[in-house]
């Protein structure tokens, strides 16, 4: 067991300081997809997800308290996670810039028992999810999904990345 010096808590770290750290970590691009309950499409860039259990097959998304595809993702109590592929950069700048039309400028579906629009055309893999639980935390919550179906587009993927500020694509293996 490992003691713990009774000291008072430092300050948080100022935002640049954890921007600046995570600029460090790449990881994959996802869209989060959703409908509302009137059956529009809601999507947005993120590359905030984790897996957390295989059993059962869960894994989490944080996305910013405000945000339309929040509010379809817990209206609807389902959401897509379209895991984009090497070139999807323009995909992941769309569903990152707000616009509300992002919907018209590309190709998707709405799969049977899908949780939100697939992007059959950006995303190497798609995992529907149901909503298991959330969770505030600051300015963004996480959702927690079980993931219902998995569906792969590409069987050789090469994801796209994001990191000290730039994309990437995964090597070929």
């Amino acid at each position: 067991m490992i003691a713990h010096n009774a000291q008072p808590a430092a300050p948080p770290a100022a935002p640049e300081e954890l921007r600046a750290l995570m600029a460090g970590f790449p990881t994959g691009v996802t869209v989060i997809t959703a409908f509302d309950a009137a059956g529009r499409p809601w999507g947005m860039t993120c590359s905030s997800l984790c897996s957390v259990t295989l059993r059962p097959p869960t894994l989490l998304v944080c996305v910013r308290n405000g945000s339309p595809t929040l509010a379809a993702v817990l209206e609807g109590g389902r959401f897509s996670v379209n895991l984009l592929g090497g070139a999807g950069r323009p995909v992941a700048e769309l569903f990152a810039s707000g616009a509300s039309d992002r919907f018209d400028h590309v190709k998707w579906q709405d799969a049977p028992g899908g949780g939100g629009p697939h992007l059959p055309h950006d995303a190497h893999a798609v995992a529907d999810c149901r909503v298991l639980k959330t969770e505030a935390v600051g300015d963004h919550t996480v959702v927690y999904g079980q993931v219902e179906q998995t569906v792969v587009f590409a069987q050789a993927p090469q994801p796209l990345i994001y990191g000290l500020r730039s994309y990437a694509v995964w090597p070929a293996p």
